[in-house]
């Protein structure tokens, strides 16, 4: 019911579960106010299977300026076996620490599924966040990262 009513009540677009296909179908109603309601549920679906929590994939539903955008520690660097698990623990850090100090600090969501990282957020915020992960897949200390972040966020809480 978390997936299903705020797409239904609040977007006014039907969705229903194929279970054969095993595909999410999505179809606009007569009542839809905007055709642009349907690529927003479809995005907060994908969201949603791509691991985010209900509550911050309902965010793209009622905000325009939210993307999610995925890459692979293998697009930044070729690591196999115990250096690829070394580089995914800098990511996440000693009980999620690392991740929860980029998450709050750029203002995004960060989903880490295997090799695969999502990041949920503005543009300028994913691109603060990608660069900060990246730099620690590189092999940059946590502390380092941090006091980056630090400096680059007060940038952007200048500008606006």
């Amino acid at each position: 019911m978390d997936i299903y009513s705020p797409v239904y009540e609040q977007m006014k677009v039907d969705i229903r579960m194929n279970v054969k296909t095993r595909n999410v179908e999505l179809m606009t109603r007569r009542d839809t106010p905007d055709v642009s309601n349907l690529q927003k549920c479809a995005d907060f679906v994908h969201a949603f299977m791509l691991g985010f929590d209900v509550i911050d994939a309902v965010a793209l539903l009622r905000m325009d300026e939210l993307y999610v955008d995925s890459f692979e520690i293998k697009d930044v660097k070729t690591l196999k076996g115990e250096h690829l698990s070394r580089a995914i623990g800098r990511l996440s850090g000693k009980g999620g620490k690392t991740k929860f100090a980029i998450e709050n600090s750029t203002k995004t969501r960060i989903v880490i599924a295997d090799t695969k990282i999502h990041i949920l957020g503005s543009f300028a915020n994913i691109k603060v966040a990608r660069d900060s992960l990246c730099s620690l897949i590189l092999g940059s200390p946590a502390g380092k990262v941090y006091s980056k972040l630090r400096t680059v966020t007060a940038r952007l809480a200048e500008r606006f």
